[in-house]
């Protein structure tokens, strides 16, 4: 198992939740991606800073621990653009259909006892699974 990294797991999985229980703390928002992006485009003026600085600082994040010595692993990706432009629609249209994202239902939802966020969050990890499968051994062999 080379990709067993619990130590910085951990602490990724801590610093995700600390920055969305910050977010619900002090400005009473959940930190969803989708919703934080989508609710951009028709955001009220005083309501694009703190959705910028969130998108900004997800950027920034890696770049900063990158320039400070961190270890990124270089990325390749094996998939045609028609792909990827097909899971990025595939994606979205999820997220649309689920009424939010990852983010937003399996952090922030389950993380308030919502019905809906574990509902969603089982239905993410069953597709996810079968996904694998069927990519893995069946598709891919």
């Amino acid at each position: 198992m080379a990709n067993f990294t619990p130590i910085s797991a951990l602490a990724g999985g801590g610093l995700i939740g600390l920055a969305a229980a910050l977010l619900m703390l002090l400005d009473g928002r959940i930190a969803g991606i989708s919703g934080i992006i989508g609710g951009a485009a028709r955001a009220a003026r005083d309501d694009l800073g703190w959705r910028a600085a969130f998108v900004i600082g997800l950027i920034a994040a890696p770049l900063v621990y990158g320039a400070a010595g961190g270890d990124i692993p270089p990325t390749a990706l094996s998939l045609s653009p028609a792909t990827l432009a097909a899971a990025g629609l595939l994606v979205g249209f999820g997220t649309r259909l689920g009424n939010g994202c990852t983010s937003g239902h399996a952090v922030c939802g389950m993380a308030r006892l919502s019905t809906r966020g574990v509902a969603a969050t089982f239905i993410f990890m069953v597709a996810a699974f079968v996904t694998v499968f069927v990519t893995h051994h069946l598709v891919g062999g």
